[in-house]
């Protein structure tokens, strides 16, 4: 068996990749339908802008709380009811929007909802990756879950363009909560030890822990700085203004296979990282991340659909580097036992102006132009790379080696790098 597929022949991780793999089939889906369902009941940029950013802003707000509970709780149960909570509040959604009733306030409450659930999941998700291979397999399980992840969105959004243009974006956000309960089932296939054992604080006292874990390491700082740039500026290009364009220029039917062209760039992105296993891998990963100046750009000036795809497609193959990378870098340097804290300060930090991204999006673009508005935000990507790689612990943080002894937290092993 090939060492790029190693990692399917343990059972936990079969569970949780078909886990997250039908999570992401859904969600594919899920952002194109409820772009165009805000835009058929106001046609305003603002108000897309709004919905979304509810949404993140619930995921932002909650996701500290999300990592004490991914380290107190056993990982397995935290994902099914996170899912089973999203399952709910995309089915309110798809109804409403059915039914006639979906307002853009019932969209903006019911976004705050899924982002309570991804609050959960996000640092779950990412702590419990190590207990379910051996820790020489985890460059390869992390690739073959963001793979079938991305894979996953590929037919998602193709079907979610195709649904919004034949019967409307309702079905699609069904089909979606359909999606997030077969997830709930595939996550209750996982059966991996707990850490319930080991004395626990009050959860403030876990939380300052989470905290100076995340603190004491320059290189973790710096990627979420980064990442706080990045995540807002191509959450407000791609998220708001991409859907506005398109509705002016390649149609919508076509922006669901440009947002198709980005995932498929993330799968073959995930098949070189599975062969590709540079020792310094966070650098290369960290500077590819530029590259999502690219389809930016082009929406700015070539939006036509050959020159949109295949931007998006460079983008995502690149930044598929940077996604394992830092992947495996995390569930190699950080303490499993702290491990969903550190992630979830890492996560808020990357996403905590996500929001602000994608409410300014679209009084901005109105005030000084699209164009203008896209040109900025490419340049601040590129900024913002550069920063980070100035970082010494982000150029030669290097790969460990199987004889290594596991990380231990700083309150007795002192802080690290």
């Amino acid at each position: 068996m090939s060492r790029a597929v190693q990692p399917l022949r343990h059972k936990n991780f079969r569970w949780l990749a078909a886990a997250r793999t039908i999570d992401h089939l859904g969600n594919g889906m899920a952002p194109v339908a409820l772009a165009f369902a805000v835009l058929d009941l106001t046609g305003s940029a603002a108000d897309l802008g709004l919905v979304v950013a509810t949404r993140a802003i619930a995921s932002v707000a909650l996701m500290l709380f999300g990592g004490v509970l991914a380290d107190r709780l056993p990982r397995r149960l935290i994902l099914e009811g996170a899912a089973l909570l999203a399952a709910a509040s995309q089915m309110v959604a798809a109804v409403g929007v059915l039914g006639g009733f979906a307002s853009i306030p019932l969209l903006a409450t019911l976004g705050a909802i899924n982002g309570a659930a991804t609050a959960a999941t996000m640092p779950a998700a990412s702590a419990i990756m190590p207990q379910t291979v051996p820790a020489d397999l985890l460059r390869e399980a992390n690739a073959l879950v963001r793979t079938g992840m991305y894979s996953a969105m590929i037919i998602g959004a193709s079907a979610g363009g195709l649904a919004v243009a034949t019967v409307g974006s309702g079905w699609a956000l069904a089909i979606d909560a359909a999606t997030f309960v077969v997830t709930a089932g595939c996550f209750a296939g996982v059966r991996t030890p707990t850490t319930s054992g080991r004395p626990r604080s009050r959860p403030l006292a876990e939380l300052y822990q989470g905290w100076r874990e995340f603190s004491s390491r320059s290189w973790v700082i710096a990627i979420g700085l980064q990442f706080l740039v990045l995540n807002a500026v191509l959450s407000g290009a791609v998220q708001v203004l991409g859907p506005v364009i398109a509705d002016d220029t390649i149609g919508r039917t076509a922006w669901g296979l440009v947002t198709s062209a980005q995932m498929l760039g993330a799968v073959l992105g995930g098949v070189l990282a599975a062969h590709w296993q540079p020792k310094r891998a966070l650098r290369y990963g960290a500077a590819l991340a530029a590259v999502t100046a690219v389809p930016v750009f082009m929406l700015a000036h070539q939006p036509h659909l050959v020159a949109l795809s295949a931007g998006m497609l460079v983008g995502g193959l690149a930044i598929e580097q940077f996604g394992v990378a830092w992947d495996v870098s995390l569930q190699e340097n950080i303490p499993p036992e702290v491990l969903a804290r550190v992630y979830s300060f890492e996560a808020v930090c990357s996403y905590a102006a996500i929001p602000l991204g994608q409410i300014v999006a679209g009084p901005l673009a109105a005030a000084i132009g699209i164009t203008t508005t896209l040109d900025a935000a490419a340049a601040l990507i590129i900024l913002a790379t550069l920063g980070a790689l100035t970082v010494p612990g982000v150029r030669h943080l290097s790969r460990r080696t199987g004889a290594e002894p596991l990380p231990r937290p700083i309150d007795q092993a002192g802080a690290t790098q």
